[in-house]
């Protein structure tokens, strides 16, 4: 292997290195914050402590989709929020368009979350936070 692409995979495992770091920091961030349901939710399940240990288990598993800056700040309103939202609202609320291919954009993503337990869809088109399927 020469050099030129050894430093370039090296730059990108440092990268990612420091995303992952960077996670780890802010989970460690929120799991340390007192514990206190997030409204909308009941005391034993989902809220920001569920979210913290699905990001803790993403980091464990390398899946990059989750800990993307889009997904994080995704994950991050969904947190703070403790509310049910539709696609629309969440693209309003992080500053993307309203327009149809944001919306579906958005749609994948909250798809994607809630086939990994972080986020429940309770009726079509309704996400919020959820961590019932990893026991939480």
């Amino acid at each position: 292997m020469s050099r030129s692409l050894v430093s370039e995979e090296l730059s990108r495992v440092e990268e990612r290195l420091a995303r992952l770091q960077v996670t780890r920091e802010t989970v460690e961030e929120v799991l340390a914050a007192p514990s206190s349901p997030v409204p909308g939710t009941d005391a034993a399940g989902g809220g920001s402590g569920g979210i913290a240990a699905a990001l803790v288990k993403a980091e464990a598993e390398l899946d990059v989709t989750v800990m993307s800056p889009e997904y994080q700040a995704v994950i991050g309103l969904f947190a703070a929020s403790g509310v049910a939202m539709r696609c629309k609202e969440v693209c309003g609320h992080l500053g993307l368009g309203t327009e149809p291919q944001h919306v579906e954009g958005m749609r994948s993503k909250l798809k994607r979350l809630v086939e990994r337990g972080i986020l429940a869809e309770p009726s079509p088109g309704l996400f919020k936070v959820d961590g019932r399927k990893e026991g939480w």
